[in-house]
């Protein structure tokens, strides 16, 4: 008899998006490295529409490279917001980068937080080696009266098991993205997205999306295993309000 593999639905094939909250994208137009156009915005939408999702998170970068100011972000959200017809929810929030400039942001209440409560603040590090302060600026964040929630663990390179387990005990959520678990940014994320998912560690899910072509051809891909496509399921049905 041979071992013939049992086939894994694709993303989009699995239904995933239907009522899925994006908690994390780059859709807001010509603010940083993401969507240039507003035109381009709205197609990113329609396609969600199509999908299914429910709601999207508006998450531009906010770094010394892309120095956002909330005020400048609200008009160009209120531009996209009027000009979108479409049934999926729209709202604003801000991926914040852990570097010089953060406490900065922070202390003057420069921020914009996300959840339907704003309690919880986005935020992000390097990729390659954390923030000399990193726990004192989560503990910074906390005293403001938000709680973190981290993007993309999965991605950090510098990050091994112990160091998720202490963020979980520090009260850390974390937001992975849905597209490293079909190899958008390489083995080493979608292992780790592989061990966060089978510790229960994962809170919330977002597309980081930057490009459509891109995420439709993520979408379409497969995870390796069933059981990881089964967990994210239940992670596209979290929410953190």
């Amino acid at each position: 008899m041979w071992p013939f593999k049992k086939s894994v639905s694709s993303l989009q094939e699995s239904g995933m998006f239907k009522g899925f909250t994006d908690w994390h994208s780059h859709i807001l137009p010509g603010v940083d490295d993401g969507i240039k156009t507003l035109d381009d915005s709205l197609a990113v939408l329609t396609r969600y529409e199509e999908l299914g999702f429910r709601k999207v998170w508006l998450t531009p970068h906010v770094m010394e490279d892309y120095p956002n100011e909330p005020e400048k972000l609200k008009e160009v959200f209120a531009t996209l917001k009027d000009a979108w017809k479409g049934n999926v929810e729209l709202s604003l929030a801000a991926e914040n980068m852990i570097d010089n400039l953060f406490d900065e942001r922070l202390s003057s209440g420069q921020v914009l937080p996300i959840g339907d409560h704003g309690q919880h603040l986005l935020v992000e590090t390097s990729y390659f080696t954390p923030p000399m302060d990193f726990e004192e600026q989560l503990e910074n964040v906390m005293s403001k009266g938000f709680f973190p929630l981290l993007a993309h663990p999965e991605r950090y390179q510098y990050m091994a098991e112990k160091d998720y387990k202490h963020l979980k005990e520090m009260g850390v959520l974390f937001q992975s993205n849905f597209m490293s678990i079909v190899g958008a940014y390489g083995d080493s994320a979608r292992k780790k997205l592989e061990w966060l998912l089978d510790n229960g560690m994962v809170d919330l899910a977002g597309s980081d999306v930057h490009r459509l072509p891109l995420i439709d051809a993520m979408i379409a891909k497969s995870p390796s295993k069933r059981k990881y496509l089964d967990a994210l399921l239940e992670v596209a049905g979290k929410s953190i309000d």
